[in-house]
């Protein structure tokens, strides 16, 4: 009897063994399962991300480059061939006109220098990362002021914010969007540029007191969506209130 019983006991020991390991089997099996998927999520995260950081870079040295055309051929080209004029006139002007017209031309060949230094200020996709996120605004904000599109009323709280590079290039892609609308669409004489850092977050407006839009979901255009697409991929909030004939405003929050 007593052999029996321990028989039985032997049985019911390996029968609960055998479920134990089958069990461990079983969640290691669902463990490894769930981190095959949450590696595949975050690869194509991964992959969502640099794609939109390669068609941010793509699209800043577009609009860099139609900057440069613009002010290569409305102010250095204009300059150049006043230039040329004078020196034509040299040949023909007394010694004592001659010296006046040189000194002009020296001032005239000394604003193009200054004007191409500044047009070498524009390349952002380098300047974001080497003098970061604000300096890379203000530049912008300078450009604006450079070719008189609009007055800009600019406050911030602290220059020195830390983001990560790669997501401070998709920022400001999102409020460069942001400034080429107000611009293009606006028909507002102001933009206002607000930049305010918080301990858990960074919060930025963009306002316009321009001709603004009925805010309705099919009204959205593909940069509207693009903005929020991008906010999403940087863990950013993006917002728009509109309101017809009463201007426009976007707030972003990064959340660092």
């Amino acid at each position: 009897m007593k052999t029996n019983e321990v028989d039985i006991l032997i049985i019911i020991s390996t029968i609960i063994i055998l479920f134990v390991v089958l069990m461990m089997v079983a969640i290691y099996g669902v463990f490894v399962k769930k981190r095959s998927q949450l590696m595949l999520t975050q690869q194509r995260k991964d992959a969502v991300f640099e794609q939109e950081l390669a068609i941010s870079q793509v699209e800043i040295q577009e609009q860099t480059l139609n900057y440069i055309g613009q002010e290569l051929h409305d102010d250095l080209g204009q300059k150049l061939s006043v230039a040329r004029l004078m020196t034509n006139k040299i040949a023909l002007s007394s010694d004592e006109d001659r010296k006046q017209i040189a000194e002009e031309i020296n001032l005239l060949v000394g604003e193009c220098i200054q004007d191409i230094r500044n047009l070498s200020k524009v390349f952002i996709t380098k300047q974001i990362k080497q003098f970061g996120f604000i300096e890379s605004v203000e530049r912008e904000i300078f450009r604006i002021k450079r070719l008189e599109l609009m007055q800009v009323d600019y406050h911030i709280n602290n220059h020195d914010l830390k983001i990560n590079s790669d997501h401070a290039l998709i920022l400001f892609r999102i409020v460069q969007e942001c400034i080429n609308n107000v611009i293009k669409h606006s028909k507002s004489k102001e933009i206002q540029l607000l930049v305010e850092d918080q301990p858990e977050f960074i919060k930025i407006n963009v306002n316009d007191n321009g001709i603004g839009f009925i805010d309705r979901p099919d009204s959205e255009g593909s940069g509207l969506r693009n903005m929020k697409s991008r906010a999403k991929i940087i863990n950013a909030e993006f917002s728009i209130n509109s309101v017809e004939n009463g201007g426009t405003k976007v707030t972003i929050i990064y959340k660092k």
